[in-house]
């Protein structure tokens, strides 16, 4: 039966629907066929033929460490180095464990207990329980990891940090080669979908919190559910180096996404999970593909990686060595990518800009971000990003052009690249406090601002300044004062605001006129009663 809706021409002047080139079965029609077939194969075939020589890199560094009288040795050392370098020589195809154990919450240790709370094929919605009764309920935030050739664990820093003032939940990929071709597509629709039911999962007054590729289907998201005026709207949209509009500043990644037509990434990139997985035969962007590109971008640096990772390690100073090694383990975790998910989001997001357009459409429904008047955005982008440039998530603050001034925040964080900016020393320093502040100030329920926060008793005031005050604002609303601690007021680790002088070498646009430092000393909240 011949495809009638959104049909378009091909190369050769051939009618075919986008559900055909974006279908789950590379059987379910002939242009869909189109395909590398025997990368992922010849690829599989390679990494089995390797695995003896890693296990055996394996077995021989167990041996340096049972006979220390030779692997204390500078020969044993060198030899232990080039074993080390054979063992990381190939990626793992499975997600490695968040490791969260604990975290430091309201001043004490509180355990930490990973909790599914819904599932679908492809994603599971894991939840970070705090296992402890608190003080007060914590804002609850969504992350939304990118389906982007990486697990969600590649956020464990993120998570780390969100952790200790924050009930965090995220979106956990499954790899698509261990999902049954049975349980059909995952496209940008599904992407979309997802963060709305995760949304509606977790209920009224959440917030989000995208990284990097979902921050376009966060947006779509929020604007769907702005549109219909959902009651489960998140309270407010932190969007960090998304590629919202890559027409600005594009980089050598958008550059590339524009260089060819779609077809070429079809024929090129596409492949199909070979035999011997759960997934066998669905069309999948190869994670090995992915972090290929990766890595090319800058290749003399992972070069230079690997070399001082073997120097240091031979030389007796296991530290910087072992750094080294903790990050490429997870590096070289990867993902595959459906090729729904993958073709769609290079044909909408890179090639047609149809968010910026306000040309993107969802299972029908066209996303107007202007709908969007009730979440409060923050906009976040690193400085030196070669992936997702400088104004490329700033986009949003214009797509959002309903959305009251003081309701958005952007902030440039200078000195970092794409990872920096939600990972690392200045993430922790000067981008989390931010990203608090933010979320606290527009979290729906009533929280405490700082652990140590306590009611202040009112000092009587003078019958004279009464009066005053009284003519002035006869319907003042009742607050409650609560005193924050002066370091944490300056955006300390644990505190929730961050002063207008902390940045650091950042710097920040808000929508609103910048408190003075002592102002922000003193937070007054609306009464819970």
């Amino acid at each position: 039966m011949p495809c009638q809706r959104g049909s378009r021409r091909g190369p050769h002047g051939h009618a075919w629907h986008m559900n055909c080139l974006y279908s789950g079965s590379f059987l379910s029609c002939t242009r869909a066929k189109v395909m590398n077939l025997f990368a992922y194969s010849a690829f599989q075939a390679g990494a089995d033929m390797m695995l003896p020589l890693r296990h055996g890199a394996a077995l021989m560094n167990h041996s340096l460490d049972a006979w220390p009288a030779f692997g204390d040795t500078s020969d044993g050392r060198s030899l232990r180095a080039g074993c080390e370098l054979l063992m990381l020589a190939g990626l793992t195809p499975v997600r490695p464990p968040f490791g969260i154990d604990s975290v430091v919450t309201e001043g004490r240790q509180v355990a930490v207990v990973e909790e599914i709370t819904a599932h679908t094929p492809f994603c599971s919605l894991l939840h970070f329980r705090k296992d402890t009764t608190l003080s007060a309920p914590q804002p609850r935030v969504l992350i939304l990891a990118p389906m982007s050739g990486h697990f969600a664990t590649l956020l464990r820093g993120t998570v780390r940090t969100m952790l200790a003032d924050h009930d965090v939940y995220i979106t956990d990929w499954r790899n698509p080669r261990d999902v049954p071709l049975s349980q059909g597509r995952f496209g940008f629709n599904e992407f979309v979908q997802h963060v709305i039911d995760f949304t509606e999962k977790i209920g009224p007054g959440s917030h989000l919190l995208a990284v990097c590729q979902p921050t376009v289907a966060a947006l779509a998201a929020v604007a769907l559910m702005a549109a219909e005026d959902h009651p489960d709207q998140p309270a407010s949209m932190t969007l960090m180096a998304g590629p919202l509009d890559t027409r600005i500043n594009p980089t050598r990644v958008n550059e590339l996404a524009k260089s060819k037509p779609i077809e070429w990434f079809e024929q090129n990139l596409i492949s199909a999970v070979p035999f011997g997985f759960a997934g066998a035969h669905r069309r999948v962007y190869p994670g090995f593909m992915q972090l290929s590109a990766f890595m090319s971008m800058n290749l003399s640096r992972h070069a230079d990686s690997f070399e001082t990772m073997y120097y240091e390690r031979a030389k007796g100073d296991p530290a910087k060595a072992d750094a080294i090694h903790t990050f490429y383990e997870e590096y070289f975790a990867t993902m595959d990518l459906t090729a729904d998910f993958y073709l769609e989001t290079v044909d909408t997001v890179f090639q047609r800009h149809a968010l910026p357009l306000h040309a993107l459409e969802v299972e029908g429904r066209l996303v107007d971000p202007s709908k969007i008047r009730r979440t409060a955005l923050l906009t976040v982008e690193g400085e030196k990003d070669d992936i997702c440039a400088v104004g490329q998530t700033l986009a949003a603050q214009d797509m959002c052009d309903k959305l009251r001034p003081y309701l958005k925040t952007h902030h440039v964080q200078t000195g970092v690249g794409h990872y920096g900016v939600f990972n690392g020393r200045r993430w922790e320093r000067h981008i989390y406090p931010r990203v608090r502040a933010v979320i606290y100030d527009n979290e729906p329920r009533a929280v405490l601002v700082s652990s140590r926060a306590r009611t202040i008793t009112p000092v009587p005031m003078p019958a004279a300044a009464a009066a005053e005050i009284t003519a002035a604002a006869p319907l003042a609303a009742a607050v409650v004062d609560v005193e924050v601690d002066a370091q944490l007021a300056a955006g300390g680790a644990n505190g929730s605001g961050a002063s207008a002088d902390d940045s650091g070498g950042s710097t920040a646009v808000a929508g609103a006129a910048a408190k003075p430092a002592a102002a922000r000393a003193l937070r007054r909240r609306p009464s819970a009663s």
